[in-house]
């Protein structure tokens, strides 16, 4: 890019929407900038509406569930204003690919990594967009053994023809995984029901549960099962799976598509620790836009225990792999290794976007964390950018009360890796 981190503050401190203004602010013009203390040094903190659902409506494409993900309108906003075509954009901790599939569609060069293995199944799929008579052809032609029972019990959840169909294809999907015959259908498929195991509309195969980002556990099914006095009924696995295939790939323009299966062929798709990511050459990477796990505010190993079982996956052990710590001591000594890391494939010139907010109960600020890490390790801070949509719900700074809940204060550290 030829513009300079001073080029990039200035937009900042001057963003307004373009042909849509829809900014919240009285004055409807820039940004508001208040300075903060961290270890001395004063941080910029620019306030505003940089993106927002009525910007840009996302592309369906993104409509996998996933526990603690971001609206895409965060990373195109940074990818948009850090890089060019055929650059490469990275995320460390990539949940449900967010970053890299928003930067595909874009025509970057991505690389996905995430300790979670489910992160991979959820994410390398959709930058092979498939033809949906091939799903339909393909579902055909997966066998159903009407014996077929789950290895644990799971009555709660489902009817038991739902089950068989269920098994069946988790069969059919590990014994072609096992004979390496896999491909790109069989990937998307597996995506897509591995999404639909449950949720809480008759989209699911499951009865009526917690939303699909999260699988509560079977003593607690029956708890709810119970209460709403429901038990589980028939749902056509093929039918869900084909319907929402179609959800997915709705208002894909062909340009679109073509980007995404360049970005795909070409993309690294690691399950690694992001503080050793030996793959990825020096100074390779031209955006990073990423969202760490918050100390221990989410569970992932109870939350994707079902997604686990469908693939296979041990989730005690990707439990203990991912980094989930108790303390802001251990959770800083982590990310600074990250940043160590995130130096040593960033381009000078490069930038580092990271998403971080207000964890126990706004007590600790993240942010305040964050800044020294990635200066320790060679960047330069430019400043925090507070989106003012998510600021208003737990500030009246601006003249707004406090809503009910609480909501945590999302904040996004940007730092340069300077020529």
């Amino acid at each position: 890019m030829s513009l300079n981190s001073r080029d990039i503050i200035r937009y900042i401190e001057k963003f307004t929407f373009k042909d849509q203004n829809i900014s919240l602010f009285d004055d409807n013009s820039s940004t508001k900038v208040e300075y903060i203390e961290i270890n001395k040094m004063k941080i910029p903190r620019f306030i505003n509406e940089f993106w927002t659902s009525r910007q840009r409506q996302a592309s369906p494409l993104h409509e996998v569930s996933y526990r603690a993900c971001f609206k895409p309108q965060l990373p195109r906003f940074f990818i948009n204003l850090l890089t060019e075509e055929k650059d490469t954009v990275y995320d460390p901790f990539s949940g449900r690919g967010t970053t890299v599939i928003e930067a595909g569609i874009l025509g970057r060069n991505i690389i996905s990594n995430d300790i979670n293995p489910l992160s991979r199944i959820l994410t390398m799929p959709r930058f092979f967009v498939p033809d949906i008579d091939a799903v339909i052809e393909r579902l055909d032609k997966i066998p159903y053994d009407k014996s077929a029972r789950a290895d644990i019990d799971l009555s709660m959840f489902y009817h038991i023809d739902t089950e068989t169909e269920i098994v069946s294809l988790k069969n059919y999907l590990k014994q072609r995984s096992c004979e390496g015959k896999e491909d790109s259908l069989d990937a998307w498929i597996r995506m897509v029901a591995t999404n639909r195991l449950t949720g809480h509309s008759p989209g699911f195969f499951s009865v009526y549960t917690l939303p699909p980002n999260q699988a509560v556990t079977p003593d607690r099914q029956l708890i709810i099962n119970a209460k709403r006095n429901q038990k589980p009924e028939y749902r056509d696995t093929k039918k869900l799976i084909i319907k929402k295939s179609k959800s997915l790939i709705k208002n894909l323009e062909k340009a679109e598509i073509k980007n995404l299966h360049n970005a795909g062929k070409t993309g690294l798709f690691l399950t690694k620790d992001a503080r050793n990511t030996s793959e990825i050459p020096d100074e390779s990477v031209s955006l990073t836009v990423t969202s760490p796990p918050f100390l221990d505010v989410v569970q992932y190993d109870k939350d994707n225990w079902l997604r686990c079982w469908f693939n296979d996956i041990d989730a005690e052990e990707i439990a203990n792999n991912i980094t989930m710590s108790r303390t802001i001591e251990e959770w800083s000594s982590v990310m600074q290794d990250v940043y160590k890391e995130l130096y040593r494939i960033t381009k000078k010139g490069g930038w580092v976007a990271f998403e971080v907010g207000e964890v126990k109960g706004g007590k600790i600020k993240l942010d305040e964390y964050v800044v020294p890490l990635g200066i320790n390790a060679g960047f330069s801070c430019a400043g925090i950018l507070v989106n003012r949509q998510e600021f208003t719900k737990t500030s009246n700074i601006w003249g707004v009360k406090n809503n009910k809940s609480g909501t945590n204060t999302n904040r996004i550290v940007l730092f340069t890796k300077d020529f």
